[in-house]
């Protein structure tokens, strides 16, 4: 993926401050134990949900049952916004992932993903790949990319507010 053009917001930032960087908003990518879906819903009403993600190559990834109204909603509308960071005011980095959410089905990139969730997590989340899916004891689960059109980082305690945009 290419870097980013980034951009610091004066008006939402705190005086004489950088923007965040495009490796820091990463890393909070990939730490991230636990994120935020948005998807739209086909009458336009909005879903929101919590899900756990890995960031690999630029690009996040989650995996949801078909039936489910994530995986409802993006059969209509792949667009999607990824939040992850921290519920602090004094501190921390907030990442917003704007993009679109395509699915993936390739035999070894599933292996390598179902790896990262499986270390990420210490074994909690595994997944069998397998029929272009992911397998586990709930049921069947698609696997999606958000390939990231816009990502906003917001920081505290010094107050960021950074775009990063991918052209």
């Amino acid at each position: 993926m290419d870097s980013p053009e980034t951009t610091l917001d004066p008006r939402f930032s705190s005086p004489d401050v950088e923007p965040t960087t495009w490796s820091a908003a990463s890393d909070v990518l990939d730490g991230a134990q636990l994120s935020w879906i948005s998807t739209v819903r086909g009458d336009g009403r909005p879903h929101v949900t919590p899900l756990v993600a890995v960031w690999l190559d630029g690009f996040a990834y989650f995996s949801t049952g078909p039936e489910e109204q994530k995986a409802i909603n993006l059969e209509t509308n792949s667009s999607v916004a990824l939040t992850t960071g921290c519920n602090r005011w004094d501190d921390g980095l907030d990442v917003v992932v704007e993009g679109s959410a395509e699915r993936v089905t390739d035999p070894p990139l599933l292996e390598r993903l179902a790896a990262l969730w499986a270390e990420k997590w210490d074994g909690r989340w595994q997944f069998e790949p397998r029929d272009g899916m992911f397998h586990h004891v709930g049921g069947p689960a698609n696997v999606f990319r958000i390939v990231p059109t816009k990502v906003l980082a917001f920081g505290r305690p010094d107050f960021t507010q950074t775009r990063h945009v991918f052209r």
